[in-house]
């Protein structure tokens, strides 16, 4: 076992210091209610049991629950339902909808045309696929002479139908993926059996950063034809800018790896207090040749622009990736919804974009300090502040037993009313090969500030009743 430098002058544990670990954990995993329930959902099992596949249907494979969908689950059997104002829900990765000062209103009425009854395309209608070719050239490429066109834009509803289908065309090849990480990559990465995925750890004292050194190490170490991540990240709320981000374009071009970064939180940036300018970030900067350079883009109208329910995204990249991209769809998805996709096309125009993200960041920028302080107030070390998106990764494992683990905590503030993801939803794992206790993001959950305000001030309550309550049992 490595720190994962994977270099064998940092090997931790001799073997049999892994197999008293392994042992001991198991047993852990038996003790501990909060894991038992885990193992209980269809696809959790754990893969040493087989008597927890009896049940299966011949033939039928069952997928393991991304971590929104688990802990969602498990609320709703709680009592939780959505707009009940006796809970605060920090686990669902979606941004508040209502009025903030300065953002648009988003539209709840639309027209629909007759022609909109019609199926669209299945990369999405020619106007919007332009609307954002306009978009990415003129807040990124105004000084490239290579722009994208439509030809460029493949319109897909949802951001998981993006990741889908790209990974539905990925060819025989190993593909490198960051730990932690957004949680329906596990699926994505399992779910397609041609190509082999490959986890790098990040770690903690390194502020969960991937730098262009690494990528490059991977790249040629592993012998990745392909990297998939997000950025800004997901869950660690860090992010790569400026010569970085250059570089890893550099890197990838020279190497023929192909970039597969999901960009959906590009307008929640924070990393410098000083602008209040609406900066947004992508890799598109730094794309030389829209059609050869091997950068392909995911984003959408769900975070940046707070329509989550609309379920249109995209994917920009070469033409070539974009028309797999349309036949893949054309098996997988069907295409999104055609009376959104035109109701899209004025809310992307490049001046309300800009405008959009100024005061969305001044807005989440005073939640993000709102909620560090009163975690801070409450007795948790906040090592890794997020610099981008509206998650924190929160450490979990100074709290008192048996709450120091992102499970059991999470269970606990359940009866508190306050919805988190645990942590071990994040270490993309799609074979299942390492017990939970085994797992890097064991002693994390993720802590989501999207939420209103007054929702965020219940929520901090309820977690403040758990650490007390347990730190006045251990007394």
């Amino acid at each position: 076992m490595t720190d994962g430098t994977n270099t064998p002058s940092k090997i931790k544990y001799h073997f049999h210091d892994i197999a008293a670990r392994i042992i001991q954990n198991i047993r852990s995993e038996t003790e501990s209610e909060a894991h038992q329930i885990l193992r209980s959902y269809p696809g959790n099992e754990n893969p040493t049991d087989a008597s927890q596949n009896a049940a299966k249907i011949y033939g039928i494979s069952t997928q393991s629950s991304t971590g929104v969908i688990y802990v969602m689950d498990r609320a709703t059997e709680r009592g939780f339902t959505y707009g009940n104002p006796e809970w605060a829900n920090f686990g669902q990765g979606a941004p508040e909808v209502g009025h903030i000062d300065g953002c648009m209103d988003k539209p709840t009425e639309i027209a629909i045309d007759h022609s909109s009854l019609e199926y669209a395309p299945t990369s999405g209608i020619k106007p919007l696929r332009e609307a954002v070719a306009r978009l990415y050239n003129d807040l990124y490429r105004q000084e490239k002479e290579s722009q994208y066109t439509w030809e460029n834009v493949c319109i897909v509803p949802g951001g998981r139908a993006g990741l889908t289908r790209v990974a539905s065309v990925i060819g025989d090849i190993v593909v490198g993926h960051f730990l932690p990480e957004y949680t329906a990559y596990e699926q994505m990465l399992g779910i397609f059996k041609r190509f082999v995925p490959i986890p790098t750890v990040l770690e903690e004292e390194a502020k969960y950063h991937i730098d262009p050194q690494t990528v490059k190490k991977e790249i040629i170490g592993r012998g990745l034809g392909l990297i998939v991540a997000s950025n800004p990240r997901n869950p660690v709320g860090q992010v790569i800018e400026g010569e970085e981000l250059k570089e890893m374009v550099e890197i990838a071009r020279k190497r023929h790896t192909t970039l597969v970064m999901d960009e959906f939180y590009s307008a929640y940036i924070y990393s410098h207090p000083s602008e209040q300018n609406g900066r947004t970030v992508s890799i598109s900067e730094f794309v030389d040749d829209v059609d050869h350079d091997p950068v392909v883009i995911i984003d959408g109208m769900t975070k940046n622009m707070r329509l989550p329910g609309w379920r249109v995204c995209w994917v920009v990249g070469p033409k070539s990736v974009i028309t797999s991209l349309e036949s893949s769809g054309s098996f997988l998805d069907g295409g999104a919804n055609h009376p959104l996709q035109k109701a899209a096309i004025p809310l992307i125009e490049p001046s309300k974009y800009r405008n959009e993200a100024k005061y969305l960041q001044q807005h989440f920028r005073a939640k993000r300090d709102f909620v560090l302080k009163n975690l801070k107030e409450i007795g948790f070390n906040i090592k890794v502040p997020p610099e981008a998106t509206f998650y924190i990764w929160l450490d979990v494992s100074e709290l008192p037993e048996p709450i120091n683990n992102g499970l059991a905590f999470f269970e606990e503030c359940l009866k508190e009313k306050v919805i988190l993801v645990p942590g071990i939803f994040f270490d993309v794992n799609p074979a299942h090969r390492r017990e939970l206790f085994e797992s890097p993001c064991h002693h994390f959950v993720r802590l989501s500030f999207g939420p209103e305000q007054k929702e965020l001030e219940k929520g901090l309550a309820g977690i403040k009743r758990v650490v007390d309550k347990f730190k006045n049992e251990k007394k």
